[in-house]
């Protein structure tokens, strides 16, 4: 694993190449040549996919090869929430609505999906009710019903068993007092939250107004599941598909493959084309080489699609040939060091601006692979692709690389003049996330603040360690680096599960440092105005509050250096999916 030191000098010579190359590494989509129906592949050219689909085909047929650099999360559309599981989970599961597949600012816009239509709120905006398709069909050959979705919807509740899924539904619906979930609480009526009226109408009753329902029931959460086939926990084992495919084997940690649902019927899903035969997927393949399998031909795709490791950078950037197969899209999503206040002396809030001030901006941003291929030093939380963004820093610093001055007159205002020990947290199969944490590690060892560095897996980093209340406690956890792209493009889309305090449980958290009454009563002030231009307004003092509390430390407004792969067709960068548009991929 490359120290510091060298990932800066294979950042600044990767980024002099891109820059004098691609004119200061934006760089202009380029018209395609697309090829249709399986004929010649299309030229390649840097930006190609932003705008466009690179190499178009309609040919069905071959195996689609991908690997992932740790073990899935889940695959239990109700206990998964990394991006990449909601992109690819559209192979074999469909959600009442979708984002729009394919390029461009429409990417980000929702469709419906099993629904007929985009859902029909009530007047007063705490009704929303949707009309599902006829005809549709798990891979045994059942109908798929209404009943299916509400039922999907009410076992997704239950967050014990399902540490990882999303909460937001857990929040806006009125649940029953009672309902502790499907499994515990079998005999509770839930239809004061979301019910099934007749066999094709779901209709979910919110506690107050919420005008982003139809985003909301495009994540996986709306994803039917037959309640006699659902093994509880066990179900991630065997997910019944109710998309273009389904699965023919789980190894756990190991590969994954799917093969095509002959129940699926094209006819009522004109967003999925389902071109290759055969989907396999690696899992746990070291990054590094994972990028090399991508560069060489060896597989099509990397699935977790956060853009290429430090490492290969030197490799990509300075070949034509290479450098000619990569996007660079800026992304809804934020790089960050949670700043935990539950772990001494972080609960004082001069401890944690001593650690924002001590923070080295650039050696940060270096860690994930620079301006290029990492992104823009952030100064505040929500990135530039969010709606109403705006750009403020309360900790500006010479050069962007820390106050030695101002954090040690913060660390002597919080009883800590020598500095103190605490302990920080990294997804150990993430080298960018290692490369931040030594980078933290030697930054803050000038002010006296010294950093244990801990390195965890992925797919348990939140269920069993950063995002888990006992073990962040028991383990003295004062910093966890974090990322997080934006569920949709708004501030309640992007802020909400990571400053919101309400949503914190025992395990599988996203925001174990943000707990600010403030914060909380201006959340619900911003998601319940209908203004749209005061809406904005009030994110931002969200932000505000945020920064102000310290408990965020942000590092890079994310982009990504991607990198299409070898012999794959239908390649389009979707701003929804902040990544390759996954359903929509073939094979030469």
């Amino acid at each position: 694993m490359r120290r510091k030191s060298a990932l800066a000098a294979a950042a600044t010579a990767a980024l002099a190449l891109v820059l004098s190359a691609c004119g200061g590494g934006g760089g202009q989509p380029q018209p395609a040549q697309t090829a249709t129906g399986g004929g010649a592949a299309a030229q390649p050219a840097a930006n190609i996919a932003l705008s466009q689909v690179f190499n178009a085909s309609t040919k069905k047929g071959g195996t689609l090869k991908a690997a992932h650099s740790s073990d899935w999360d889940s695959l239990d559309p109700a206990d998964t929430y990394y991006g990449y599981s909601f992109n690819f989970g559209r192979l074999y599961w469909r959600t009442l609505t979708m984002y729009k597949p394919g390029p461009g600012p429409e990417g980000a816009t929702v469709v419906p999906d099993l629904a007929e239509g985009l859902g029909q709120p009530s007047s007063d905006g705490k009704t929303w009710t949707y009309k599902i398709k006829s005809g549709l069909k798990y891979e045994d050959g059942s109908p798929i019903t209404a009943q299916d979705v509400a039922y999907a919807v009410a076992r997704s509740f239950d967050k014990e068993t399902f540490t990882h899924g999303p909460s937001y539904l857990n929040e806006l619906l009125d649940w029953p007092k009672d309902f502790k979930g499907v499994y515990k609480t079998p005999d509770v009526d839930y239809k004061s939250a979301v019910e099934a009226t007749d066999d094709t109408t779901v209709v979910f009753h919110l506690k107050k107004p919420f005008a982003s329902m139809d985003y909301i029931v495009q994540m996986p959460m709306t994803a039917p599941v037959p309640k006699a086939k659902d093994t509880g926990a066990k179900y991630r084992e065997h997910v019944i598909s109710s998309g273009p495919y389904k699965f023919e084997s789980v190894q756990a940690g190991k590969s994954l493959a799917l093969v095509r649902n002959d129940q699926w019927d094209a006819a009522t899903d004109p967003n999925r084309p389902a071109l290759p035969d055969r989907i396999e997927v690696q899992l746990n393949v070291n990054a590094d080489d994972l990028d090399n399998q991508l560069i060489s031909g060896n597989i099509h795709l990397d699935v977790p699609g956060t853009g290429l490791q430090p490492a290969a950078l030197g490799k990509v950037l300075p070949d034509p040939a290479l450098k000619a197969r990569t996007d660079n899209p800026v992304l809804q999503r934020l790089w960050f060091v949670s700043v935990i206040p539950d772990t001494k002396p972080l609960d004082n809030l001069d401890c944690r601006k001593a650690v924002m001030w001590a923070a080295d901006r650039v050696a940060n941003q270096t860690a994930f692979g620079g301006p290029v291929a990492g992104g823009d030093i952030a100064t505040n939380v929500m990135p530039p692709p969010i709606k109403g963004q705006q750009k403020f820093d309360l900790y500006q610093t010479p050069e962007n690389k820390g106050d030695v001055t101002k954090a040690k007159e913060a660390l002597t205002a919080c009883g800590q003049p020598n500095g103190f020990s605490t302990t920080m947290s990294f997804r150990s199969d993430r080298p960018r996330e290692k490369a931040l944490a030594e980078a933290m590690q030697q930054a803050l060892a000038r002010v006296g603040i010294k950093l244990t560095l801990k390195g965890f897996p992925a797919s348990s980093y939140f269920s069993d360690y950063a995002g888990n209340v006992e073990y962040v406690k028991k383990n003295g956890i004062g910093l966890a680096a974090h990322g997080w792209g934006s569920d949709w493009p708004d501030g309640y889309g992007f802020l909400q599960a990571i400053v919101d305090s309400r949503t914190i449980r025992p395990a599988g958290n996203y925001n174990l440092s943000v707990k600010n009454p403030e914060v909380d009563k201006l959340i619900d002030q911003a998601s319940a105005e209908l203004d749209a231009t005061k809406r904005e307004q009030l994110w931002v003092d969200v932000d505000k509050k945020v920064m102000e509390d310290a408990s965020i430390l942000p590092v890079v407004w994310a982009k990504a250096l991607l990198l299409r792969g070898q012999g794959v067709t239908n390649i389009a960068y979707n701003e929804g999916q902040q990544a390759y548009d996954y359903i929509l991929l073939g094979v030469q």
